[in-house]
C-alpha cells in the first residue's frame, strides 16, 4: 500500500497517478475520508479513556452525593468507552480496506494509458526468414515434445503434457536460468505453491487479479500464479540487514485460472492453467530500486540472448501495470507463426508497496526501521518453449537447439521429428 502520509500530504500526486492508469481518482478521496474518520474515532476513544482514568483517580477521595455521581458517570463511561473502542477498530479496518483498494503510485516517466500504449525501448536480434512457419504445437507434436490432446483429456482445456525432448527442453531452460542466477550471487529457492490469504493479499493479488487465482476453500489456501508471492512473504514481519540488495530466484509450478481469456490463445501452450517458472525477487532500499530494476531487466535479456531468440523490450503503460507495480518492463519474443512479438518476461519495481503490506523493513544509518522496496522479474518459464521451437525450426520440421541448451539435451544440436 502507499504511505498514508504521502496520500495526506500530496493527494494530487496520487490522483495524477490514478489518471495515468486510467483509474478512478475517487479512491484517493475514499482513503482521505477514511483517514479522517479513523482519526476522529481514535480521538473520541482516547478522550473518553482519559476521562475514565481521571474519574478513577477521583473515586477514592469522593464521599456521599459526589461519589454516587462519580459511580453513575463511571458506569456510563464504561459503555461509552467500549463503544468508542469498537468504533475506532471499525474505522481502522475501513481505512485499511480503502488503502488496499488503491494501487501503487506510478513511477515518473512510465507511459500513461492502457494496454496498447506501451513504448518500445529496443528490438534485439534478427527475425528468421521462415516461409510458411509451423506453430509450436505442430512442431512439438512432430517432435513428441508436446501433447495437448491428452492434457485436455485428463485435466481439461489449457492443460498439456511435455514429453521426451519437450520435458528436457523445459528442465534445461529452467536449470540454465538457475545457473545464471547462481553465477550472479542470487540464492536459488524451491518455494511452496500454496500460500495463506495474507501472503496473497500482501503481494497485491487479491484485488483486481482475484479472479485469476485458484483458491482451496476447504483449507483457506491459494495456489500461486508466480513464486513472487511466497518470495515476497518469505521475510514478512522481519527487519532485514540490507547493506545491499537481497536476491532470490524461485523455481515453482504456477497456476492461473485465465479468467476472461475465453477464445484467446487456445492453441498450444501460450496461455495455460499450469506452468513452471524461475522468478527473480529482490529486496533493497527504496533509493536503490530503480537501478535494481534495470539490473533485473539486463539479466532477463542475457537469458534471452542465450536461447537465441529475437525480442523487443517495452516500457509498459500505467494502465497495464497491475496493482503492485510502479514501473514494468516486458521482454517480448518474436513468434514467427503469429508474425508478432509476445510477452515472455516481465520485471516490476513494486517500490515499498508490497513491503508495507507485509511489514518488511530494514534499519537506516540511524538505526531507525524503514520500509524496504521489492522487485521481481521472470528469468525463464514454460512459455519460452514457444519462441524457442518456432524461431529455430527447419524446413523439414526439425528444430535447432540453442548452444546454451545443448548440454541439457545430451549434447544434441538438432531435434528431429519422430
Amino acid at each position: 500500500m502507499i504511505d498514508l502520509r504521502l496520500i495526506r500530504d500530496e493527494p494530487e500526486l496520487v490522483r495524477a497517478s490514478q489518471r495515468a492508469r486510467g483509474a478512478s481518482e475517487s479512491v484517493v478521496d475514499d482513503v482521505l475520508r477514511a483517514d479522517e474518520a479513523r482519526r476522529a474515532a481514535v480521538s473520541r476513544f482516547e478522550a473518553l479513556r482519559a476521562e475514565q482514568k481521571q474519574l478513577g483517580k477521583q473515586m477514592p477521595k469522593a464521599t456521599g452525593d459526589e461519589k454516587a455521581a462519580l459511580l453513575s458517570r463511571t458506569r456510563e463511561l464504561s459503555a461509552e468507552v467500549k463503544a468508542a473502542e469498537a468504533a475506532a477498530g471499525e474505522a481502522d479496518q475501513a481505512l485499511r480496506r480503502a488503502q488496499l483498494a488503491l494501487p501503487n503510485l506510478v513511477e515518473e516517466g512510465a507511459p500513461a494509458g492502457g494496454e496498447d500504449d506501451y513504448v518500445v525501448l529496443r528490438e534485439v536480434g534478427t527475425k528468421p526468414a521462415i516461409e510458411n512457419p509451423r506453430d509450436h504445437q505442430e512442431l512439438g507434436e512432430r517432435l513428441g515434445a508436446i501433447d495437448v490432446e491428452r492434457g485436455a483429456k485428463v485435466s481439461g482445456s489449457r492443460f498439456y503434457y511435455l514429453t521426451g525432448v519437450g520435458a528436457q527442453l523445459q528442465l534445461g531452460l529452467l536449470q540454465l536460468a538457475i545457473a545464471q542466477a547462481v553465477e550472479y550471487g542470487i540464492t536459488p529457492v524451491i518455494t511452496p505453491v500454496l500460500v495463506k490469504p495474507e501472503s496473497m493479499e500482501g503481494t497485491g493479488f487479491l484485488g483486481e487479479h482475484a479472479s485469476e487465482v485458484y483458491r482451496l476453500e476447504a483449507d483457506d489456501l491459494f495456489l500461486v500464479g508466480t513464486s513472487e508471492v511466497p518470495l515476497a512473504a518469505y521475510h514478512s514481519g522481519e527487519i532485514l540487514p540490507l547493506d545491499g540488495p537481497l536476491r532470490y530466484a524461485g523455481w515453482s509450478s504456477c497456476f492461473r485460472r485465465e479468467a476472461g481469456s475465453y477464445g484467446k490463445d487456445v492453441r498450444g501452450i501460450m496461455r495455460v492453467h499450469q506452468f513452471d517458472k524461475v522468478e527473480m525477487f529482490s529486496y533493497c532500499r527504496p533509493e536503490e530500486a530503480r537501478d535494481e530494476h534495470l539490473r533485473l531487466l539486463a539479466w532477463e535479456e542475457e537469458m534471452l540472448a542465450k536461447v537465441e531468440v529475437p525480442y523487443r523490450v517495452i516500457d509498459t503503460a500505467a494502465g497495464d501495470l497491475g496493482t503492485s507495480a510502479a514501473r514494468k518492463y516486458d521482454c517480448e519474443a518474436w513468434v514467427p507463426s503469429q508474425g508478432r512479438y509476445r510477452e515472455v518476461t516481465s520485471t516490476s519495481n513494486c517500490t515499498t508497496f508490497q513491503a508495507r503490506r507485509l511489514n518488511i523493513r530494514y534499519r537506516d544509518e540511524n538505526g531507525k526501521p524503514q520500509t524496504a522496496a521489492t522487485l521481481n522479474g521472470t528469468l525463464a518459464t514454460t512459455r519460452w518453449l514457444v519462441p524457442i521451437l518456432e524461431n529455430h525450426q527447419q524446413p523439414d520440421g526439425s528444430v535447432r537447439v540453442p548452444k546454451a541448451l545443448q548440454p541439457y539435451l545430451g549434447g544434441r544440436d538438432l531435434l528431429e521429428p519422430r
